[in-house]
């Protein structure tokens, strides 16, 4: 007896069990699947066959293996990528092995590959001086200029990530007091952010100058069609060389849009909002997560070491130094 096709596994997977069973977002579909099309293309190339004839059996632990060691070193992506790739690589796996016990022990052997643990880079983050040289570089008489502008003060603005503001319908937009947006994060969760009245009054021109329906997306192309979160990083890039010509501070440091979601979470920590309100502003599901703000603030640092009571810190040499006849005490041992 013969298990099932490889076909028939991976239709069952992402439309039945991950599309109708877990309802998972489209962005996880889509992440599932990126990585199945590449590992797919990665065993037909090495066993030479085509990707229309790999069967299961094909799919071995050795495969995957060499499959992730490709990703890091010829692709060269990091092991945070490498994790992700190998976790939605496992979920099928497991999906098989609670169904077909004739390749129970080919998925048990893949599910025994671990997580590659990785050194946790500090926060990178923008001083305010730094977003403002940034933020006066796009040209605000064009309609691209306004719009990158109008995104990068969102961005800074509410801390939202990169798809959520790319999202965002005029519908989930309040410009009237008290302003705020509605932002769908990871998980389909909804949260609001409030706005300061210059980042409303930023959207409304971008509205006035270019209507969108309710329902639309409010960042678009010059063509009308939704942006895509590569061409904003594009131009963050641009605006990030110009920047740094004037705030030169900027040529060390790499920014990318998810970097004004960390700026907003550190000057969050800075100004001593609740650790609790700041996890609720940027939806995430842990304060662990929210905690790495609050540790990489360097200001919050020297303020609480400023704190300690002067007479504990050192300013002389320790108390047995002081004692000569402590001193020479030791020295006749």
């Amino acid at each position: 007896m013969n298990a099932a096709p490889l076909t028939y596994w991976l239709h069952g997977f992402f439309h039945e069990w991950l599309g109708q069973q877990r309802n998972c977002s489209r962005h996880t579909i889509l992440s599932y699947r990126d990585t199945w099309r590449l590992y797919l293309r990665y065993v037909a190339a090495r066993r030479g066959k085509s990707v229309s004839v790999i069967s299961l059996a094909d799919l071995t632990d050795d495969q995957v293996l060499a499959f992730l060691k490709h990703i890091e070193t010829e692709r060269h992506d990091t092991i945070g990528t490498r994790n992700c790739r190998l976790a939605a690589i496992r979920s099928l796996y497991r999906f098989v092995a609670d169904r077909e016990p004739l390749v129970a022990a080919q998925c048990a052997a893949v599910l025994r590959i671990p997580m590659k643990k990785t050194a946790r880079a500090a926060v990178g983050y923008l001083d305010s001086e730094e977003v403002t040289a940034i933020l006066r570089q796009p040209d605000r008489s064009t309609f691209e200029g306004q719009r990158d502008h109008a995104l990068l003060a969102l961005l800074y603005n509410t801390g939202a990530r990169i798809q959520e503001a790319l999202g965002l319908c005029p519908s989930a937009v309040r410009l009237t007091s008290p302003a705020h947006v509605k932002l769908y994060g990871k998980g389909r969760k909804e949260r609001l952010g409030p706005l300061w009245s210059e980042t409303a009054q930023l959207l409304a021109a971008l509205l006035k100058r270019r209507p969108r329906p309710d329902h639309e997306p409010l960042f678009v192309n010059r063509y009308g069609q939704p942006l895509g979160a590569g061409g904003v990083r594009f131009k963050l890039a641009r605006y990030v060389r110009a920047a740094a010509a004037e705030m030169p501070s900027l040529r060390s440091k790499r920014v990318h849009p998810h970097t004004f979601r960390h700026t907003a979470g550190v000057q969050l920590v800075s100004a001593g909002v609740d650790i609790t309100v700041i996890r609720s502003w940027l939806g995430h599901v842990s304060l662990d997560t929210t905690n790495h703000y609050a540790r990489a603030n360097i200001e919050t640092k020297r303020h609480a070491i400023e704190l300690v009571d002067r007479s504990k810190r050192p300013g002389g040499p320790p108390r047995w130094r002081r004692n000569p006849n402590l001193l020479a005490w030791l020295d006749s041992l």
